[in-house]
C-alpha cells in the first residue's frame, strides 16, 4: 500500500523520492509554493485550483484513518515528489476544473500501487544521495547569511519547529548531519507549518562541513560548560549555528568544527532548553 509505506517507512520515501502530507493548510502551501504534487486523496471538498498533472481522487474519511500515519486525520492525504533544485525553473499553470479527477474505486488504486506509477520504489534502493543531490556544498551561499545546523537532533516535532522557525526568522538554511530525524516524516512536516515548501533544507557529511570551515565559515555551537559564553555577548548573524542531540548534546566532530561555544542562561534548578526552544532563540539573536 503505497501511501501507507510513505508515511511509515524512511527508506521507502527515499527510494521512491515522494513523501505524504496531510490536510487543506498544507495542501495550500505546498500549491502555492509550487511543489511538485503527485496524488491527492481527499473526503473534503477543496476549495482552490490544483495543478493539473495532479491525480485527484475521492474516498470516504474511514478509509483516509485507516492508512494515515497521523492521528486525528483532517480528511485529506497528499503525496508530493521530493524536492529538485536545478537551474531550470518550471511553473504549473493551476486549474481546479481541469485537474485530473478520478472517481474510480480508490481501494483499487491503493492495493494496486498505482500511486507510484512509473516510479521506482524498492526498499533495497538506497535513494539517499539522489533525494540531498541539490544540497551539494557549491550551492550554499557561505557568508550571504546565518544558517542553523541540527546535529543529531532526533525528535521529529523538534525538526519541524526548528525549520518553522528558521522560515520566519528568515534563515538561509536548515543543515542536517548525523543521526537526524527525517525532515519528510509525516509529525516532522505537520510540525513545520508548511515551511517544509519554503525552507532550504540540506544533508551534509562531516566532511562537507569541514569543507565549509576550510572555506572561512564560522561555527558557533550550543552547549554548557566552562568554555560557554552567554549567547546574547557572541555575533551570531553570518554564523552556522550548531544545535545538538536532546541527550547528548553535539557531536565530538561538530564540537571540533566550532569557533564558539556559546549557552543560553537559565535558572541554575533547570538542566537544558528543548532543542527547538534552544534554536529559536539563538536564531532570533542572530537576526538582531
Amino acid at each position: 500500500m503505497h501511501i501507507k509505506k510513505l508515511g511509515a517507512s524512511r527508506s521507502y520515501r527515499e527510494a521512491c523520492g515522494e513523501f505524504l502530507c496531510d490536510g487543506i493548510k498544507l495542501l495550500e502551501e505546498a500549491v502555492t509554493s509550487e511543489a511538485e504534487i503527485a496524488n491527492v486523496l481527499t473526503a473534503v471538498h477543496i476549495p482552490f485550483p490544483l495543478p493539473l498533472d495532479a491525480r485527484v481522487y475521492f474516498s470516504d474519511r474511514k478509509l483516509i484513518d485507516s492508512i494515515s500515519p497521523l492521528t486525528n486525520s483532517p480528511g485529506l492525504l497528499f503525496t508530493c515528489r521530493f524536492p529538485q533544485k536545478s537551474g531550470n525553473d518550471s511553473s504549473n499553470e493551476n486549474s481546479g476544473a481541469d485537474s485530473r479527477i478520478e472517481n474510480n474505486v480508490i481501494s483499487d488504486h491503493i492495493e494496486n500501487n498505482e500511486f507510484c506509477e512509473n516510479r521506482e520504489c524498492s526498499e533495497n534502493r538506497d535513494g539517499f544521495d539522489s533525494i540531498y543531490s541539490f544540497n551539494s556544498i557549491d550551492r550554499i551561499d557561505r557568508f550571504g547569511g546565518t544558517r542553523i545546523l541540527l546535529d543529531g537532533v532526533q525528535d521529529p516535532g523538534n525538526v519541524g519547529t526548528i525549520i518553522r522557525t528558521a522560515n520566519a526568522f528568515g534563515v538561509g538554511s536548515v543543515i542536517l548531519t548525523g543521526d537526524c530525524a527525517d525532515p519528510y516524516n509525516p509529525k516532522t512536516i505537520r510540525a513545520t507549518m508548511g515551511a517544509i515548501f519554503r525552507q532550504d533544507i540540506r544533508h551534509m557529511s562531516g566532511a562537507a562541513l569541514a569543507g565549509l570551515k576550510a572555506d572561512g565559515a564560522r561555527f558557533i555551537g550550543a552547549a554548557p560548560g566552562g568554555r560557554s559564553k552567554d549567547a546574547s555577548t557572541v555575533k551570531l548573524k553570518r554564523t552556522i549555528i550548531a544545535i545538538g542531540n536532546e541527550g547528548r548534546g553535539l557531536s565530538g566532530e561538530v564540537l571540533a568544527l566550532c569557533n564558539e561555544i556559546v549557552t543560553i542562561p537559565i535558572a541554575p534548578e533547570c538542566e537544558s532548553l528543548n532543542a527547538a526552544v534552544a534554536a529559536a532563540i539563538l536564531m532570533y539573536l542572530a537576526m538582531n
